[in-house]
């Protein structure tokens, strides 16, 4: 059937639409999950598999005990503290199977490897006068350095706060990984992000939350520095104040290590935020080029409009050379395309899927779109009441990936999943979907899978 140029893909329109992708088994993988190369859920991925989970699946943790004393006068932390708060975990009764904290092997492909920031997040509701004490802009970003940092965490004892393992990227690893989890399917989806921590309390914390998320961190932490955090301070009238000190975050080198966890992953995901970090473009590369040597699809967050303004070529040189997938929001895909606030943005999401394979385009209430090879498919947006809109991208994209490593090649059906996933976290407070969210939404589309004759359970 001959597709148009003048109206979006009919809704039974599969992945044979794909344009060539940058990685040439990139077609191949998604109809035949036994790629010889282990792409996309080979019968060499993940012989050996995580065990009984232990601990709980909670990546936010509550200050409970607020007269506690966490941070010294000079910014640093007590280490005994945090590691009380990353042992406090609300959600205990949510368990994922799949995962055990004393395994001693890994498995031998991750399914998807995130590569990104990692900052721990303190985010805590305060009024407009704490703001003005410190002299904080309300509703701003800044970059903060060692010394404000500890200020501000200071004034912030006896708030009611909370420590997380953040940033945009962990949301998307942590819910694709609840997603794939084992109580669902007997082959889990075996889930990693690499990127800069230091050897210290907080890097330790990062570590341990993604891991009992089924969230394997895999890059050695620097020793003599300082982790990154994200302050982000909410004022009643939910306008958030974000102050971010980027400490070993700032710094992503490519190594042999970075590079052996590379060639052996189906997916490679580069967030965007890393554009913005000085000579990160090499690594970025470097570690693309790894990834298609291999046979890996390589994905990319748009992260934010001003990162794409910024460094607009060093994107499109990874875009363009290296991107099979591409997850960005309406905004983001018109300054990609370097198109006015007036352009529509399934236009965007057209102009885009001729340069990559695979374009997801999220556009808030309106809904969102699938690109490929020209046209783009409509999905529309999943009921719900808003309570929290942080995080429905993050969301969005997991379940794009997670449809894609089960091997459903229904495009209508793969966005639908992923806008009932979004609505899900939009309907909630916090950024991350819940386990027992996952688990709902992964068995209530497994038509999807079935259809596509896909086996989950090889491997196991």
């Amino acid at each position: 059937m001959a597709l148009s140029l003048l109206s979006p893909i009919p809704s039974s329109a599969s992945l044979s639409a794909f344009p060539a992708p940058k990685n040439a088994s990139f077609l191949s993988s998604i109809y035949s999950l036994y790629h010889p190369k282990g792409t996309l859920g080979s019968s060499r991925t993940a012989t050996s598999f995580f065990g009984g989970f232990r601990g709980s699946a909670r990546i936010e943790s509550t200050a409970a005990d607020k007269k506690r004393q966490m941070v010294s006068r000079n910014g640093e932390f007590d280490e005994g503290e945090i590691e009380r708060i990353g042992g406090q975990d609300e959600d205990d009764e949510e368990l994922i199977e799949g995962h055990d904290d004393n395994s001693p092997s890994s498995p031998d492909r991750w399914d998807v490897l995130g590569l990104g920031q990692a900052m721990v997040d303190f985010s805590g509701v305060v009024d407009d006068d704490f703001l003005k004490k410190l002299g904080l802009e309300k509703g701003t970003r800044k970059l903060i350095d060692h010394e404000e940092r500890g200020r501000v965490l200071q004034a912030m004892d006896g708030c009611s706060y909370k420590a997380a393992a953040g940033g945009s990227l962990s949301n998307t690893l942590v819910a694709l990984a609840r997603l794939g989890c084992r109580s669902i399917s007997d082959r889990p989806l075996n889930v990693a992000m690499a990127g800069s921590i230091a050897g210290d309390p907080l890097g330790s914390f990062y570590r341990t939350k993604l891991r009992r998320a089924n969230v394997n961190f895999l890059s050695a932490p620097i020793m003599d520095g300082t982790t990154g955090t994200v302050i982000v301070l909410t004022t009643p009238d939910a306008q958030r104040t974000m102050l971010a000190y980027q400490g070993t975050s700032s710094v992503v080198n490519y190594d042999s290590c970075l590079a052996s966890l590379i060639s052996k992953t189906n997916v490679f995901v580069v967030e965007g935020y890393l554009f913005e970090l000085p000579d990160t473009i090499r690594t970025i590369t470097k570690a693309c080029e790894e990834a298609h040597r291999n046979g890996a699809l390589v994905a990319v967050t748009a992260s934010d409009v001003s990162c794409i303004e910024r460094h607009y070529d060093d994107f499109w040189d990874i875009v363009g050379n290296y991107a099979d997938i591409i997850f960005a929001n309406s905004d983001e895909a018109r300054a990609f395309c370097h198109f006015s606030a007036d352009e529509s943005p399934i236009s965007a999401t057209r102009y885009l899927s001729h340069f990559v394979p695979f374009v997801s385009v999220t556009d808030g209430i309106n809904g969102s779109y699938i690109g490929v090879k020209g046209e783009a498919i409509y999905i529309p947006p999943s009921p719900c009441v808003p309570v929290d809109t942080c995080g429905a991208g993050d969301a969005y994209a997991s379940g794009i990936l997670y449809g894609i490593l089960r091997g459903v090649t229904d495009l209508k059906g793969m966005g639908d999943l992923a806008a009932t996933i979004a609505a899900t976290v939009v309907g909630q407070q916090g950024t991350r979907l819940r386990v027992q969210d996952a688990v709902r939404l992964a068995r209530s589309h497994e038509f999807l899978i079935k259809s596509s004759g896909v086996r989950t359970d090889v491997g196991s």
